[in-house]
């Protein structure tokens, strides 16, 4: 038993070797299958391939799902060159391992726990060592305030909307 879009094809067939015009075939199947016509386009592209000869009413061969350059191989691959540099850009680590760059982004945000801060790809969870070091940080942090109560006297503060300025002398 032949499939509802299938069969429409034969007909869209044989009213194309009958000579009636795509607007015509798309009338006609309208008339016959009510709402389970096939749209118009889709009529339209199938009238012109009988036009142009095609006997086949059957599906064109699928290429079939793309394949993925995920592989726990590539993953080991990646892992092995951003933490050998961790300045590279996405891009470069694309080039270096013949990856796209969209695999390469899902295997650093994935897989291995990264994300993108200003153009640097940094870890979304700090390592041991790293927690270590900003608790150090914050030890010497308080042992300078407890011994120097002005100690934030001598504190400066930024944000990226300051501008340096540089006046060369002139002659």
């Amino acid at each position: 038993m032949l499939s509802a879009n299938v069969e429409q094809r034969v007909n869209v067939k044989f009213l194309t070797k009958l000579g009636k015009s795509a607007t015509e075939t798309y009338n006609l199947l309208t008339e016959v299958y009510g709402d389970q016509c096939l749209f118009r386009t889709q009529v339209f592209e199938w009238f012109k391939k009988f036009m142009e000869g095609r006997e086949d009413i059957g599906n064109d061969p699928k290429s079939g799902r793309p394949s993925t350059a995920k592989t726990q191989e590539n993953v080991e691959k990646v892992a092995r060159i951003f933490r050998g540099d961790r300045r590279l850009s996405i891009r470069a680590i694309s080039e270096l391992t013949n990856i796209n760059k969209e695999s390469v982004r899902q295997i650093l945000h994935d897989d291995l726990g990264m994300k993108k801060v200003c153009a640097k790809v940094v870890p979304k969870i700090l390592t041991p060592e790293q927690k270590e070091h900003r608790v150090h940080c914050c030890v010497d942090t308080l042992e300078n305030i407890e011994n120097d109560p002005d100690f934030f006297q001598n504190v400066i503060t930024c944000d990226k909307t300051w501008i340096f300025q540089y006046d060369p002398e002139t002659k």
